[in-house]
């Protein structure tokens, strides 16, 4: 029995331990095709946005249980399910004129495309003022000043 409580104990301590090792503020992003945004960090609070856009990034600022106090793009904070983030990173073509994706990342680059503001995709390594995006099966780079989500914190 004392060997139980021993382990009981040791158990109940170390899962706040674990749960409070991330640093915060980090990069996220949505992960399902539905996720409620909530003012507080629970089921019970008022849904404030439902977001239905894999890939969206957002910034997480804290971290409570199993929640996380993110910002969109747009500003809009609240309370999502963690389990509904990944740490895959997205980015979001910021901005209202058509950003160019180039072939390599340089102004000299040829260029491949022209994405919309809004536009969501994948983010790769950044250098120098570029990034890799992917856009579905589109790639290329595209200015890290012009994405929203490849800042780095």
């Amino acid at each position: 029995m004392r060997r139980f409580l021993l382990g009981l104990a040791l158990v109940t301590t170390a899962v706040p331990a674990i749960a409070q090792d991330g640093k915060v503020p980090y990069w996220a992003s949505i992960r399902a095709e539905e996720v409620n945004m909530r003012v507080g960090p629970g089921e019970d609070y008022r849904i404030v946005w439902v977001y239905r856009r894999a890939h969206l990034p957002m910034k997480v600022l804290r971290m409570k249980e199993g929640w996380r106090f993110v910002e969109d793009p747009d500003g809009a904070r609240g309370w999502v399910l963690a389990r509904f983030l990944t740490r895959e990173r997205g980015a979001f073509v910021k901005g209202t004129e058509p950003v160019a994706m180039r072939e390599r990342g340089a102004a000299e680059g040829k260029l491949l495309w022209r994405l919309a503001p809004g536009v969501v995709g994948l983010l790769g390594d950044c250098a120098s003022g570029w990034c890799q995006f992917n856009v579905g099966p589109r790639q290329g780079y595209v200015e890290q000043s012009r994405l929203w989500g490849a800042e780095e914190l």
